[in-house]
């Protein structure tokens, strides 16, 4: 019974999501692309560092991957870029499968490592992505990098062609639209796939790794394999995010996939609570959503300037924001956003009759209640 209440938020807020569509405008739509996107490669990294207890500072590297080879192996071949010209749903997985490859390979690394040094090491992974990115212009199409095909299948594009034109209920469903939708799906099946791993035995033994890899051989997990495998999983994540935000800028380059980048993906597991998945989410909606909306309201909001301008510009505010809220966690909310709304949701509950048994809270490791 204790799952009911989150279930039914849950169908309530998937609801919602379906019908915004109908009532957003282009900037929202977009916006919420790239909110989504973002949110999946959170909930990757919270998996390989809240629950597993793996530093990685390199997250944008295996984004990186999983965009290009998305972008390479949809596309077609031209003067300036090569490509494979497979159906784009096969290109999805690719981006999925090659990223958790490279991850696989990173893990006897990882295996060797611990927190800072794990962190260090990972972060090398940014500047040698980054230079094989600009240097292999066959494939990547250089600092300017190339552009990507539009998401279709069996004929149906989720672009503004085949069919060129589509309404329901009035409302015409233009690219934005119908991306909106299929990323709505992407991101349901990752946020469940996570759900059930980090509840199942694999996130047990990620847990058990976490708190102490000693103790986790002493019970029998095999701790190398453990952390692969948080790498692998991770690293999947994070190429699909990629891709997805490939599919979502129309275009991809080096820039988009900067140190910058992997830092934001730490922000957002650190506001919404290491470990959770939820959080992850809620903290990719602040961090992704912050400095767009600044952006379109700057001309509204007086103490910003325009980009470009020598004063306080929104993407520097957005950051001055995320460093205050931070703090702010780190300080008054333990175990982020997701840690307080536990902690009001067992205020909230009513108190049990006297003779009546208190029901226990469920135990949780400490590092994901933090």
């Amino acid at each position: 019974m204790s799952d009911l209440p989150r279930r039914i938020s849950g169908l309530v807020l998937l609801l919602v999501a379906l019908a915004l569509p109908l009532v957003m405008s282009d900037f929202w739509l977009q916006t919420g692309l790239f909110v989504m996107a973002t949110a999946i490669g959170a909930v990757g990294l919270t998996l390989l560092v809240g629950v597993a207890g793996q530093l990685s500072l390199g997250h944008a590297a295996f984004a990186a991957i999983g965009a290009y080879v998305f972008a390479w192996s949809t596309g077609e071949s031209t003067t300036s870029v090569s490509g494979l010209g497979l159906p784009p749903v096969l290109g999805l997985v690719l981006a999925a499968v090659v990223s958790a490859g490279v991850g696989a390979a990173f893990s006897p690394i990882a295996g060797r490592l611990r927190g800072i040094y794990l962190g260090l090491a990972t972060l090398g992974l940014v500047f040698v992505v980054r230079h094989l990115l600009v240097n292999l212009d066959q494939w990547t199409g250089g600092f300017v990098g190339r552009s990507v095909e539009p998401f279709a299948v069996l004929g149906f594009s989720f672009s503004n062609r085949d069919p060129d034109y589509l309404a329901i209920a009035g409302v015409e469903f233009s690219g934005l639209h119908r991306l909106w939708y299929l990323f709505l799906l992407l991101a349901v099946v990752a946020i469940w796939l996570a759900s059930n791993l980090r509840a199942g035995r694999t996130g047990r033994a990620w847990a058990n790794v976490r708190d102490s890899e000693t103790a986790a051989a002493a019970m029998g997990i095999g701790v190398a394999g453990a952390k692969r495998s948080a790498f692998v999983v991770s690293s999947a994540y994070a190429g699909v995010a990629g891709a997805m935000l490939a599919l979502a800028y129309g275009r991809v380059a080096p820039d988009v996939f900067s140190l910058t980048a992997s830092v934001d993906f730490l922000v957002m597991i650190v506001l919404g609570g290491l470990g959770s998945v939820a959080g992850a989410v809620v903290g990719a909606v602040f961090v992704t959503s912050l400095p767009l909306v600044l952006a379109q309201y700057s001309s509204a909001l007086p103490f910003l300037a325009a980009p470009g301008s020598g004063g306080l510009d929104p993407s520097t505010a957005a950051r001055i924001v995320y460093g205050l809220a931070i703090i702010a966690v780190l300080v008054f909310l333990r175990g982020g956003l997701a840690g307080a709304a536990r902690r009001l949701r067992a205020r909230l509950r009513p108190t049990p009759a006297v003779g009546q048994p208190a029901v226990a809270e469920p135990s949780r490791s400490k590092e994901t209640t933090r």
